[in-house]
């Protein structure tokens, strides 16, 4: 699999470089030292994976990630000196169309790489994206579990994205506000370093509190709850609580839509809206035909507003939206499905 970086320091592209060809399972397809340039060589040589630095002259990793994306689309990690303290303009290159981000590696007094390993360990989980989303499978129609019968209550929207989710959820979320009748829980595909920092912005840019979810929440109209990422996947137990469990463990997304969407088809009493977002490859598609499944109103952003039309694809293909929307009008959606329920 071929690697571009991205880098405006020597230092770090050396650093970079060393670690991906020491590897032995990556290939160098490319090297630039701005944001313009890695523009114009995506366009004439698309990479697989580009490590984007953050901030660099000319254009910076935001606005680059943004052009490629739109140009010569491919899976982009932004690899800076300190995700925490740039999180908002992570987060904005995340909307842009990047996949993840991580730490700069840096050498050490002793010449060791400090971050080879999770650096390494970042581009292993992306190449296996990469390569799930090139596989063309037959799409089948899952048997949902068995759905829980809905009746009038609380108000949940369960909401999953990946690439470009984090803008695409800020602007959704945007359009309420504090104190509005439902419940949100959010799974967006990212690192488990990263979810807090992602909850953390997102509780800043919108009215609605946000927060992550722990083991054993519970669901609270006018809370947003985000999936922490890494290793376990959110769930729904049949006490409607929330937690974290590690199966399945072959899925190549974590946290995976599909487990959560499919979890709170099976446990879920009461009305609620299945929204699936931007983002590369399959996950959330089966889900979100669960939900339906079960008499959930199901919502797929559409191709023109979605950064990658990879997920919402899934589901149109699946039929298992009730409905297939521009980003901007996702949000009366959610107000007029509650509003039919009322009474």
């Amino acid at each position: 699999m071929r690697i571009a970086i991205v880098n405006d320091m020597p230092l770090a592209r050396q650093v970079l470089q060393q670690l991906i060809l020491a590897s032995g399972r990556y290939r160098i397809a490319w090297v630039a030292e701005d944001g313009a340039q890695a523009v114009t060589l995506a366009e004439q040589d698309k990479p697989d994976i580009i490590l984007m630095d953050l901030i660099m002259p000319e254009l910076d990793g935001v606005e680059a990630t943004r052009r490629i994306m739109q140009q010569a689309a491919c899976a982009i990690v932004i690899v800076t000196a300190s995700v925490n303290t740039n999180a908002a303009r992570v987060f904005e290159a995340m909307g842009a169309g990047a996949l993840d981000a991580i730490n700069t590696p840096v050498l050490g007094l002793s010449g060791e790489q400090e971050g080879r390993e999770q650096l390494l360990y970042k581009l292993d989980t992306v190449a296996r994206l990469v390569e799930a989303t090139r596989r063309v499978q037959p799409l089948d129609r899952p048997q949902p579990p068995p759905p829980a019968v809905p009746h009038r209550g609380e108000y949940l929207v369960a909401i999953g994205a990946s690439t470009g989710g984090p803008a695409a959820i800020r602007t959704l979320l945007s359009a309420f506000p504090a104190g509005f009748p439902a419940a949100f829980v959010i799974i967006q595909h990212v690192d488990e370093q990263f979810a807090p920092s992602f909850a953390r912005w997102l509780d800043e840019e919108v009215a609605l509190p946000v927060r992550l979810a722990q083991q054993g929440d519970r669901i609270r109209v006018g809370e947003v709850l985000v999936a922490g990422g890494g290793e376990a996947h959110l769930v729904m137990d049949e006490r409607q609580r929330l937690g974290y469990a590690r199966e399945p463990e072959n899925y190549p997304y974590r946290p995976s839509v599909n487990v959560f969407f499919e979890s709170m088809a099976q446990f879920w009493t009461h009305h609620a809206v299945g929204i699936l977002l931007t983002g590369m490859g399959r996950d959330g598609g089966a889900g979100l035909l669960a939900l339906k499944q079960a008499g959930c109103h199901t919502i797929a952003q559409d191709r023109e507003t979605s950064a990658i039309y990879g997920m919402p694809k899934t589901a149109a293909d699946l039929q298992a939206a009730s409905e297939i929307l521009p980003l901007s009008q996702i949000s009366v959606a959610i107000e007029e499905a509650i509003n039919r329920n009322k009474g």
